[in-house]
C-alpha cells in the first residue's frame, strides 16, 4: 500500500474506531470513501483511444488464462465467454465500427450501400478481399481453400437462416413492412468475390444489420446434407483435432489439452497489416491456462506468470501497493453496460403463483426499488463503480440523460408498490401475496460469477429486510443458458447481454418474438400491449433515416422499458487491466478495450 492510499484508509479506519472521537456525519463518511476511492484511481494510468499505433515487431509469447475447458470449436454452439475467446479467433467480420469514429470500416470485405428512394429499398454489395484463405497450421498453400462468396451465401441462408437451429441473428434477416407483413433481406452472389444484400425496404443501420462472420462452406454444408441440424451442430467438437480446424482470423489453435490448457499460434497468412506493411498480429502465441476462477488467475498475475488481468475492485488497492511492479494498471472508465436481474414471465415451466407475481409491473418496479445499487457499488465493488439509470448506453447515438430510471433504491416506496398488488407482511415479518402465499424466488447465475453471487446475496439481503426471501442459487453456466433459451425453467436470473449501444441492435432481445427476449421469448403475438409498442417502436427506428425523429420514436422505447422493468441494470463497474510493460502498443478504455493485433514485445 503507497503512502497516500494508507494515509486515507488509516484515517477512516481510525475516525470509526475510536470511542472518544467526534461521530462521523453520513456526509463525511461518503466523502472519506470518495477521497479513498479517488487516491486508488490517481495510481493507474488512463491511456485510452483512439490508438496511435507504433511499428512493432513479430514475436512473443503472451500468457493468459481462462476459468473453463472449451465447450465446442463451433461457432454456433459456442456460448459461454472463454468458448468465444477461442473461437472468436479463427474468423473476423465483413467490417467492424470504430467506436471513436462511429464508423463503418472494411475487413474481410469492401462495402456500398445503393438507395432506390423511389422503390423504398436498399443493397449493401460488398466484395471480398482476394487474399483470404481459410488455412490450418503449418500447412501447404496448395491446401489452402480460398474465402469465397459462397461461403457467405450459404451461412446466411442455410445456417443463420435455418429457422430449426434457433440462432441469434436470425430475427435480423426479416424487416417489417409498411402493411403489416414480414419480408427477409435476401442474400445474392454476384460473383466468386462479391454478394449483395437486398432489403426490401430502407432501413436506418444496414450495415449493422447485414455484417456478419464467415466460415467455411466446404466443411458445414457436408454436415448439414448428412446430419441435419444435428451434424451441423456436432461439427468441431471438443474431441476435434484442433490442428485440422481451418482459420481466417489471427491465430489457429495448435493445442488443446484438457484442463490444461489451449494454445494459439499465429496465423501468417492473416490478411490485416500495420502500416508499414508487417503482418498482424505481432504476438507469435497465445497460451490460455485452463485455471478454475478468477482467484487462481490472480495468483498467476502476482507471481508473473500470467501476462495481463482484468482487475477486481478487492484486487485494486494490492496491486497498485507493490513497490517496483513490472506492471502497470490501466483505468478502462465505466463500463458501458451492466448486469441486470430479470424475472422470468414465460409461463412455461414456471409456477403459476409466481408467473402471477412476475407478470405484474408494479411487483417489478418495487423489485428495482429494493435494488440497492448505491451499496452493491460501494459493498461489492469497493466505490469504483456507479448505479445503473440509463436504457442505453453513453455512447448510443441517442442516448439521452434525462431518460432515466425513476425505481431507484426506495424501500418505502416498495411496500407501497407491494401493497397495491395485495402483497404485505404478516405478523411474522414475512411477505404474502392476496392468497396467502409466501413470496420468495431462487437467484441463479453462473456458478464461476463470484461478482454475480456477491451481487445477488445483496439484493437478497434487501429483499429480506421487507419479508421477501430470495434463494441465492448459483448454477453452471451452460446449464444457466439451457434454462433461459430451452427449458425456461428458471424463476430470477442475474446475466449480463452487454451494452444497448445500437438504437436498432438487439432484435432477439427487445423484439418480442426474440429468441433472447430473455423474460418471454419467441412470443407468437406480443403477450402484453406494451411488448407490442416496443416492437413497433423498435422496427420504425430500425426504418427511420432522420435521426430527429429516431431520437423520438428511441426515446419513447426507452421510457417504456424503464417503465416496465422485464430487466432491470445493477451498476457500470470502472473496469482496471494490469499489464506487464514488457508488453507496447498498450491503449485501453471501455469503448475500445485492448487490442492485442498490435501488442508486441518490447526490444
Amino acid at each position: 500500500m503507497t503512502g497516500g492510499v494508507a494515509a486515507v484508509v488509516a484515517m477512516v479506519v481510525f475516525l470509526g474506531s475510536c470511542g472518544g472521537a467526534d461521530e462521523v456525519t453520513v456526509e463525511e463518511a461518503a466523502q472519506q470513501r470518495s477521497d479513498s476511492r479517488n487516491a486508488l484511481l490517481d495510481q493507474t494510468v488512463s491511456r485510452p483511444g483512439p490508438p496511435d499505433f507504433e511499428i512493432g515487431q513479430v514475436g512473443g509469447e503472451y500468457i493468459s488464462a481462462i476459468n473453463n475447458d472449451p465447450k465446442t470449436f463451433n461457432d454456433l454452439t459456442a456460448r459461454d465467454a472463454d468458448t468465444r475467446t477461442i473461437v472468436d479467433s479463427l474468423t473476423t467480420y465483413l467490417a467492424s465500427y470504430d467506436a471513436y469514429t462511429r464508423e463503418f470500416e472494411p475487413e474481410l470485405a469492401t462495402f456500398e450501400v445503393e438507395v432506390n428512394e423511389e422503390a423504398d429499398t436498399l443493397r449493401v454489395i460488398y466484395t471480398l478481399r482476394d487474399d483470404l484463405f481459410w488455412t490450418t497450421p503449418d500447412s501447404d498453400p496448395e491446401s489452402w481453400v480460398p474465402v469465397t462468396a459462397d461461403d457467405i451465401v450459404f451461412w446466411y441462408d442455410e445456417i443463420e437462416g435455418d429457422p430449426d437451429l434457433q440462432l441469434p441473428g436470425y430475427p435480423g434477416q426479416f424487416v417489417d413492412m409498411p402493411d403489416g407483413s414480414q419480408a427477409r433481406v435476401t442474400v445474392e452472389k454476384i460473383d466468386n468475390r462479391t454478394v449483395a444484400f437486398n432489403f426490401p425496404r430502407i432501413v436506418a443501420n444496414p450495415i449493422l444489420q447485414s455484417n456478419m462472420t464467415v466460415w467455411p462452406q466446404y466443411i458445414y454444408e457436408p454436415a448439414k446434407r448428412d446430419g441435419g441440424v444435428e451434424g451441423v451442430l456436432n461439427v468441431h467438437s471438443v474431441d476435434t483435432d484442433v490442428t485440422t480446424i481451418p482459420s481466417v482470423g489471427p491465430y489457429h489453435i495448435v493445442e488443446y489439452t484438457p484442463g490444461v490448457r489451449v494454445v494459439m499460434q499465429r496465423n501468417p497468412n492473416y490478411w490485416k497489416t500495420d502500416d508499414a506493411g508487417t503482418g498482424l498480429p505481432y504476438v507469435e502465441r497465445i497460451i490460455y491456462r485452463i485455471v478454475p476462477d478468477d482467484n487462481t488467475e490472480y495468483l498467476l498475475f502476482r507471481e508473473g506468470t500470467k501476462d495481463a488481468h482484468s482487475v477486481r475492485p478487492e484486487q485494486l488497492e494490492e496491486l497498485l501497493g507493490v513497490e517496483n511492479p513490472d506492471y502497470t494498471v490501466y483505468n478502462g472508465g465505466e463500463s458501458l453496460g451492466s448486469g441486470f436481474f430479470v424475472f422470468n414471465q414465460n409461463p412455461e415451466n414456471l409456477d403459476p403463483v409466481k408467473f402471477s407475481w412476475f407478470t405484474q409491473t408494479e411487483f417489478r418496479q418495487a423489485m428495482s426499488s429494493l435494488l440497492n445499487r448505491p451499496r452493491i457499488a460501494q459493498q461489492v465493488y469497493r466505490g469504483l463503480a456507479a448505479p445503473a439509470e440509463y436504457f442505453a448506453a453513453t455512447a448510443n447515438m441517442y442516448f439521452d440523460p434525462d431518460i432515466k430510471l425513476e425505481y431507484t433504491y426506495d424501500p418505502e416506496r416498495a411496500l407501497e408498490l407491494l401493497a397495491s398488488i395485495g402483497m404485505t407482511r404478516g405478523d411474522d415479518g414475512l411477505m404474502y401475496d392476496a392468497d396467502g402465499n409466501q413470496v420468495e424466488f431462487d437467484i441463479n447465475m453462473g456458478a464461476e460469477n463470484q461478482t454475480g453471487i456477491d451481487v445477488a446475496t445483496v439484493f437478497a439481503d434487501e429483499l429480506s429486510e421487507v419479508g421477501i426471501t430470495a434463494n441465492v442459487r448459483p448454477i453452471d453456466f451452460q446449464n444457466l443458458v439451457e434454462r433461459l433459451t430451452s427449458t425456461y425453467d428458471w424463476e430470477v436470473a442475474t446475466v449480463a447481454l452487454g451494452a444497448n449501444y445500437w438504437p436498432s441492435g438487439g432484435s432477439n432481445v427487445w423484439q418480442s418474438s426474440g429468441n433472447f427476449h430473455i423474460w418471454h421469448p419467441l412470443q407468437a403475438e406480443p403477450a402484453t400491449e406494451w411488448e407490442a409498442r416496443v416492437d413497433d417502436l423498435y422496427n420504425q427506428v430500425r426504418f427511420t433515416i432522420d435521426e430527429e425523429r429516431g431520437r423520438e420514436l428511441y426515446g419513447e422505447m426507452q421510457r417504456i422499458l424503464l417503465t416496465e422493468l422485464p430487466l432491470f441494470y445493477i451498476v457500470h463497474p470502472y473496469s482496471f487491466l494490469a499489464i506487464r510493460d514488457k508488453w507496447q502498443n498498450v491503449f485501453y478504455d471501455t469503448l475500445g478495450g485492448l487490442d492485442t493485433d498490435y501488442l508486441y514485445l518490447a526490444p
